[in-house]
């Protein structure tokens, strides 16, 4: 999929682009890949680790539709990661949020059109669905971005996105959170609300996903993978045996259990072995039949009024689990 290919990461000096072009540098002999980011020292950092002759660096942000349109020049592949992802930090600066997650993939989008890109997929978010937070709004108004994109293009570029839940130890999650606090020796660690639960991927697992729907993909629709949820009581006791916890409240835009199927979309999801699809809710310019993927795999459709949240899944982590995923994370 990926050998002699040019392969676009935007965003990616994150954690994600930096497991992705490590995977695909070890697995794929890749034509370029392209680091897209608007951040010069995060590159710099980036470019004294991964260095191979393929490898570019391109300054740049996706609110500008110039420099993108510039950037997808020669592009096959683009896995589009920028986003800016913090709840509260949106919730107080809401335009900000909004030129990077709405217009930014819409500029994502036409640049990819008018290169003749060949696959695009667009990173999203449980809080995507149902969303109750301005994060979670921008990356549903995204996702349908992407799915509608596949008309505009009728052929030309094919558009999907994956959609997963909390990555292990990510930038800004709640594990480094919770390690800082023990390292500077609190008594007692704050939990927002003692029955919240999350989905839990480690980022090597949402990497893995995203490069095998690049062959799955038909275009248009939203894959999500079968993931474990965890009691944010157990995360704590996995992460500081025996410290107490003390209960602060939901902050601005918190849900208390994350949805990656809404019950509203049942009549449009798909089972897999190991995931779910959901499949567009408009007509596209041709008929497409999802059931089937372009690997040979198979879906079944739910049972109306189904959905697939971390409250009601029915694989929970326990906290030998959450310990025992997290090393092998390296967290």
């Amino acid at each position: 999929m990926f050998d002699d290919k040019v392969v676009m990461i935007t965003g990616g000096t994150g954690s994600f682009g930096k497991m992705y072009t490590q995977t695909i540098l070890e697995k794929y002999r890749p034509k370029k890949i392209i680091i897209y980011s608007r951040d010069e020292l995060k590159q710099f950092e980036m470019q004294q680790v991964y260095n191979d002759d393929c490898m570019r660096y391109f300054i740049g942000d996706v609110r500008d539709k110039d420099r993108m349109r510039q950037a997808c020049r020669g592009v096959d592949i683009i896995i589009h990661a920028a986003a800016l992802k913090q709840v509260p930090a949106a919730e107080y600066n809401p335009t900000e949020c909004i030129r990077t997650n709405i217009h930014g993939a819409e500029n994502v989008i036409h640049a990819a059109i008018e290169n003749k890109v060949g696959k695009v997929i667009a990173l999203s978010t449980d809080k995507a669905a149902c969303p109750v937070n301005l994060y979670g709004a921008t990356k549903l108004a995204s996702d349908k971005l992407f799915v509608a994109a596949n008309n505009m293009a009728a052929g030309v570029t094919e558009f999907s996105v994956v959609r997963y839940g909390n990555v292990v130890g990510s930038r800004g999650s709640v594990v480094p959170f919770f390690k800082k606090l023990i390292d500077e020796g609190v008594e007692e660690l704050p939990i927002t609300d003692l029955g919240m639960t999350r989905f839990w991927i480690t980022l090597q697992q949402g990497v893995d996903f995203v490069i095998k729907n690049f062959s799955r993909m038909k275009g248009g629709e939203i894959f999500v993978p079968k993931i474990p949820s965890v009691r944010i009581t157990d995360l704590a006791e996995a992460i500081a045996p025996g410290v107490p916890v003390k209960e602060i409240g939901i902050r601005p835009g918190e849900k208390l259990h994350e949805t990656m199927c809404p019950e509203d979309d049942s009549h449009l999801t798909l089972e897999f072995a190991d995931h779910y699809v959901i499949t567009p809710t408009i007509k596209l310019f041709r008929y497409v039949n999802f059931e089937t993927n372009c690997i040979g795999e198979e879906g079944v459709s739910v049972a109306r009024g189904f959905s697939y949240n971390s409250g009601n899944n029915p694989e929970f982590l326990s906290v030998e689990e959450i310990i025992a995923l997290h090393k092998q994370a390296n967290i």
